[in-house]
This record gives structure tokens, C-alpha cells and sequence, in this order.
């Protein structure tokens, strides 16, 4: 059984006592391989090193997440796109539109978000899309750059019904991570009416722990709980979750 966290942050500070440790851990419950988002360029040596450790297991991203969309915002760009033209990534991400933390900067954080998927488009790459109290802005970009060369993760989903199938119309799979296990987390109330294809396992450790480790250190390993999770929403066996959402994730990286 191979199972695909299409989005882990293993390079966070979170980590730096145990890493090895933890990254052991999620392989022996399965968990083969790490798709590694991006923040800002403070932490591209950090991803870079934790690929070079594990070469055929890490797979990189680049991009600029919107909640460190600053004043500087041009630079970090004019920093993903060298990084491009240097080196394989496998996504451009995590990109989008976040105004949980601050609206001050939506203009740029609009500008940021449609430039980065201009790059995916432009190096063939998938997008991984953050959305947090920001679902009508995203779509308003995803509608304007819609297209067959638009594809990706609507990573960390936690919208309707409505808005998932709109996240798909976009060509959009649909990342599911720990919150599936929360009383509150409402997506599980609708996701057996979403087709297995349309749906990737992702952590976004060190955050959003699931259920029983919530309010904890997330980590990669614990995909397995949301694997679970998901076999019990669609009447199947976890390894048959595994085989489905690492099929989905091969699509969409091509790895």
C-alpha cells in the first residue's frame, strides 16, 4: 500500500528536532511520498536540503503562499521564476487568496495568485491553490484563467457541496486533509456525492492534525487517519483509498 501526501511543509521549524524521525514514521505507515509546498524564498534552501535527503520520496513545489504576499511581493515572483528555469518543481504552489489574517493587501495578494498560475501555465505545471475566507475571490481569478492548460489541488478544501463541484469544473482535484475528521468539519457531511477521482490525501502537517491527534503537531503519518476516514465516507478498504488518491496524485504531478 502506497500512500501520497500531496501536501506536507516537513521543512517547517516544527520539525527540526525529529525530521528524520518523523519522515521514517509516515514511510512505515505507508506514506511514500511528501509533495513539499512552498512559503517565500526564505525557506527554498530548507526544501532543497530535505530533497536532496530523500531523493526519490520528496517532491518540491515553488511558489509564494498569500499570507507572505508583503510589500517586497515582486521580488519573491522575480524568485519563483529563476527557480523555474533552474531546476525540476512539480507544482506551482501554494498559491491563492488567504483574508482570514489580514484584507489590506487583497489587490496584491490577486495579482501574486494570477501571475504564479501565468507561471504553471507557462512551465506546464499544475497549480496547489490555498483558500481561506476567500472562496468568491479565488473563483474570480480560476474563471478568468480557466482553460486545458489550467489543472491542480484545491488543497486543504473545506467549502460546499456547490463550491467543490465548481472547484473541479476548474480543473481542480480536491485535497482532503484533517478537518474531514471533525465534528465540524462539514465536508464529510457531502463528500460521498464527490467521485474518488476528484479527490488526493494531504496533511498540511505540521497543521490541522486530525482527529485523534487534533490540536497536536500534525504529521505525515497521520494520513493515515484521514485515509481511514475516507474509506469508512465511501464503503471501501483503506488500501483501496491509498491505490485511488495515488493514482490521483500521479495525474495531476505526473510523478
Amino acid at each position: 500500500m502506497i500512500l501520497t501526501d500531496t501536501h506536507t511543509h516537513l521543512y517547517s521549524e516544527a520539525f527540526d528536532k525529529d525530521r528524520d524521525q518523523a519522515i521514517q514514521q509516515a514511510m512505515k505507515s505507508g506514506v511514500k511520498r511528501f509533495f513539499i509546498p512552498a512559503i517565500d524564498s526564505t525557506y527554498t534552501s530548507a526544501m532543497l536540503k530535505l530533497e536532496e535527503a530523500y531523493p526519490k520520496n520528496v517532491f518540491l513545489m515553488m511558489g509564494l503562499h498569500p499570507t507572505h504576499v508583503k510589500q517586497n511581493y515582486s521580488v519573491e515572483l522575480i524568485h519563483i521564476e529563476e527557480m523555474l528555469i533552474q531546476r525540476k518543481f512539480y507544482a506551482v504552489g501554494e498559491i491563492g487568496i488567504d483574508l482570514y489574517w489580514d484584507k489590506t493587501l487583497l489587490k496584491e495578494q490577486q495579482y501574486a495568485f494570477k501571475h504564479q498560475i501565468q507561471l504553471a501555465k507557462k512551465y506546464r505545471l499544475p497549480i496547489v491553490i490555498h483558500c481561506r475566507d476567500a472562496f468568491n475571490e479565488v473563483f474570480e481569478v480560476l474563471e478568468e484563467e480557466k482553460g486545458d492548460d489550467l489543472f491542480g489541488i484545491f488543497h486543504c478544501f473545506t467549502g460546499t457541496l456547490e463550491q467543490a463541484k465548481l472547484a473541479i469544473s476548474y480543473g481542480m482535484k480536491l485535497g482532503i486533509g484533517g478537518v474531514v475528521t471533525f465534528k465540524n468539519g462539514k465536508i464529510n457531511t457531502f463528500l460521498n456525492e464527490i467521485d474518488l477521482k476528484h479527490i488526493v490525501l494531504e496533511t498540511d502537517a505540521p497543521y490541522l492534525a486530525p482527529v485523534p491527534y487534533r490540536g497536536k503537531r500534525n504529521e505525515s503519518a497521520y494520513i493515515v487517519n484521514i485515509a481511514e476516514k475516507l474509506a469508512n465516507i465511501y464503503g471501501k478498504s483503506v488500501s483501496e483509498i491509498a491505490e485511488i488518491t495515488t493514482k490521483n496524485s500521479k495525474e495531476i504531478f505526473g510523478v
